[in-house]
């Protein structure tokens, strides 16, 4: 599995050499791939209650050990369940990182347009939110540790986003899509930080059959963040006339509703700039975003 030149090729050969070698007590184990919708890990399953879990991309070092102290960190704190880690592989020649095996976790991704119980989705969506905005914690990691920490921690994605608009010319409205960004950017932030998933897409979700969260995955860039960076599921996910009930839920004030929908914007463009050519499932996904997302625009929402 690899969906560009830079990440690694990663395929059930592999996975099987590195849990037998090991990890021989879940050798007779069957695994079989997951397609888990994500960018950044291949998820594999291992017989019916754990999961393999490898970086497409060069982990840094201690990436899986800080992930599952902050796991357990934080799972008392939650409404739902989150991921834990069983164990944690060491690198190969063959897959030179770290990699990890998870207790598995039932549910299924939801796919917008077809939510079975889309108001309790979002009920259950902002008491995770909330929950996680309330956590106060002696550790405070950053989120999405690359950001520039600034007083307008958007101005860092501005000049990414402008390129992503210019490219996209003839795919999407890119005057709607630039008024939209600009809208977002000049909403103002006060600095205040809480903690955040940062990564609330539908690939890390998990619901029941009747349609309510069950789970939440990859907290690989959870820490202490803006508000808005929880917001993605409002366009991402849960239709128009669902998404005030999350906000109100969560009692989203202008600015950082506007500060969300620019983050979304953002992502979205970006994703289909990469991925127009190459995987339609990521375009999809990312064009449904920006036509959520410039729909409320207009609508002022």
């Amino acid at each position: 599995m690899s969906l560009r030149a830079d990440q690694a090729t990663i395929d059930i050969r592999l996975v099987r050499e590195l849990v037998d070698s090991q990890f021989p007590q879940w050798a007779g184990l069957p695994l079989e791939p997951v397609g888990s919708g994500g960018m950044c890990n291949a998820i594999y399953r291992l017989g019916s209650d754990l999961s393999v879990r490898l970086s497409l991309w060069s982990p840094g070092v201690d990436v899986v050990r800080r992930e599952q102290a902050k796991l357990s960190s934080l799972a008392p704190f939650l409404p739902v369940a989150i991921p834990s880690v069983e164990a944690i592989g060491s690198p190969t020649d063959a897959f030179p990182g770290e990699w990890s095996v998870h207790r598995w976790l039932t549910g299924t991704h939801p796919t917008p347009g077809a939510l079975v119980d889309p108001h309790g989705l979002a009920i259950d969506l902002a008491a995770f939110v909330g929950a996680f905005r309330r956590i106060d914690l002696p550790d405070r990691p950053p989120a999405y540790q690359g950001e520039r920490r600034t007083r307008a921690p958007m101005d860092s994605m501005d000049s990414s986003t402008r390129e992503a608009i210019g490219q996209l010319d003839g795919l999407i409205d890119t005057r709607a899509a630039l008024a939209s960004w600009e809208e977002s950017l000049a909403a103002p932030y006060d600095g205040c930080e809480v903690w955040v998933h940062s990564d609330l897409m539908p690939s890390n979700l998990l619901v029941s059959t009747e349609g309510r969260l069950t789970a939440v995955l990859d907290f690989e860039t959870s820490g202490r963040g803006d508000p808005a960076c929880d917001l993605f599921p409002a366009w991402y996910l849960l239709p128009a006339n669902v998404r005030g009930g999350f906000r109100a839920a969560l009692d989203v004030d202008h600015a950082t509703w506007l500060r969300g929908r620019g983050r979304v914007l953002s992502q979205a463009l970006i994703v289909l700039r990469h991925f127009k050519d190459t995987n339609p499932a990521y375009a999809n996904n990312a064009r449904h975003a920006i036509g959520q997302v410039l729909a409320a625009s207009r609508c002022r929402l």
